[in-house]
């Protein structure tokens, strides 16, 4: 009984020590994560207020004044950037081209096609190149005479003007930075490969299903995260990552017929001096691509849920 009347006591004081205890352990996730959203807020958040803020001033003599929405309303009667808008719907169109290409070739590899392991090195090479050391090598590919043009000679065809054509000339740097970009893609995809439930691939083959009737019904679903990540990391990489293929083989031309908002606010800012009216168009890059990477997440969900 003694034991039991002095234990008691020790109970509650180690109950009152878990309870003064628990609170802090709750709070262990928000300390430690707490570093990283400093960071974010100093480098990312900070810096995309100023942003905004600065777009909403003026350049020149009104230099730091607020001038309202007056940037905006300039950019949007620009007929620049109305070109480099239009262009952000190609790139929309041909985006599907730009994840299936790298989504087919990783299939054929996690298939173990003969010589997977040499094909997935070379399909990776291109992604360690400078993107100004690839326009260079293609403006000399695709120049009126050279080899490509020279190929369509001999079979009888005449030349193309790949990058003097403003109907052609983007799909010409869009087919070049897919080349050049889809094999980190592929490195993605091949991870994604590697957490499918091979059951699922054995059971379609014990099926009878062919190779398109296998990727509908169990590569897709199976891999619809890899898929989103895949789709919006391209999205993003396609409208934040092709100035410098724009800018050694177009330069925006011919006309602005290649423009980018990308190009575009290095223009202002680079050669008219015109940092607000830079920032504005900032703003309205970062906004596009929030909306267009939310609504691709959203179409994609629905998509591999009905596959």
């Amino acid at each position: 009984m003694t034991v039991g009347t002095a234990s008691a006591p020790a109970r509650a004081a180690e109950l009152s020590e878990g309870r003064r205890w628990a609170m802090p352990e709750r709070a262990w996730p928000y300390l430690l994560v707490a570093p990283a959203v400093l960071v974010l807020a100093v480098f990312r958040f900070y810096p995309l207020l100023l942003g905004a803020n600065f777009s909403l001033t003026g350049d020149g003599e009104q230099n730091g004044q607020f001038n309202g929405l007056a940037n905006y309303v300039e950019i949007f009667r620009d007929p620049v950037f109305g070109s480099a808008l239009r262009n952000v719907g190609l790139l929309i169109l041909l985006l599907p081209v730009a994840v299936a290409v790298p989504g087919l070739l990783a299939t054929f590899l996690f298939l173990h096609v003969p010589g997977h392991r040499f094909y997935r090195s070379v399909y990776f090479f291109p992604v360690v190149l400078s993107p100004v050391i690839i326009g260079a090598i293609f403006n000399i590919v695709l120049a009126i005479d050279g080899p490509v043009n020279v190929l369509l000679g001999g079979l009888g065809l005449r030349p193309v003007e790949w990058l003097g054509d403003p109907g052609i000339a983007m799909f010409s740097v869009v087919a070049v930075h897919i080349w050049a970009t889809f094999g980190m893609a592929l490195v993605i995809f091949l991870a994604g490969f590697a957490t499918l439930d091979r059951s699922l691939l054995d059971a379609a083959r014990v099926d009878g299903a062919n190779l398109a009737q296998t990727i509908r019904h169990v590569i897709v679903p199976g891999l619809s995260r890899t898929i989103q990540f895949v789709v919006v990391t391209t999205m993003i990489g396609m409208l934040t990552s092709m100035f410098g293929l724009l800018y050694v083989m177009t330069g925006g031309g011919p006309g602005s017929s290649t423009y980018l908002p990308e190009l575009y606010i290095w223009v202002m800012q680079g050669e008219m001096n015109r940092p607000a009216l830079a920032s504005a168009a900032s703003m309205v890059l970062f906004a596009l691509m929030v909306v267009i990477g939310a609504a691709q997440i959203r179409i994609l969900r629905r998509a591999t849920k009905e596959a």
